[in-house]
């Protein structure tokens, strides 16, 4: 959300404050409205909704008992859901079911100074190795075309230390 914009509902809220202050009198104008009524405006910042796994699952069984025109919509409709998050409920419901309906969403938790030494290493690991088969390979190919032209190898040639 824009900045312009919650300046414009930090100051529709003050003015909406002002008038609630100015119809109830000079004795409640620096206090906030009585606990039992309800506040009937809209929130300055809007909370997404969360789902859990079992809701989820408990929706897509409805729809997919649903077999009337229209009934999908009224269905919907009445639990404020849109037609896109049913689509997406049921690719990560075919993906996984319960493990991947009760994802969590946002930023990945911060790894450990271990943990990132530990990939760090393990990362090179993978390339040491790969690069180990690839001189094996080296000196496999050239054993052979060794042989191939009739030049001694390393384990034929006599050493020095040898009398």
């Amino acid at each position: 959300m824009s900045s312009r914009k919650k300046l414009k509902m930090v100051a529709s809220d003050m003015e909406v404050a002002a008038g609630k202050a100015a119809r109830a009198g000079p004795a409640s104008a620096g206090f906030p409205a009585a606990a039992g009524a309800p506040d009937p405006e809209v929130r300055a910042v809007a909370k997404r909704r969360q789902f859990s796994a079992a809701y989820k699952l408990a929706v897509l069984a409805q729809v997919d008992e649903l077999t009337e025109p229209g009934a999908i919509g009224a269905l919907l409709r009445r639990e404020a859901l849109y037609s896109s998050q049913l689509t997406g409920w049921r690719r990560e419901r075919e993906a996984g079911a319960l493990q991947a309906l009760g994802r969590r969403r946002g930023r990945k938790a911060r790894t450990t100074p271990e943990q990132k030494r530990m990939a760090a290493l393990e990362k090179r690991n993978a390339r040491l190795e790969r690069e180990l088969e690839q001189a094996r390979l080296i000196i496999e190919v050239q054993k052979k075309l060794c042989t191939l032209l009739g030049l001694p190898t390393a384990e034929e040639q006599p050493t020095g230390s040898e009398s």
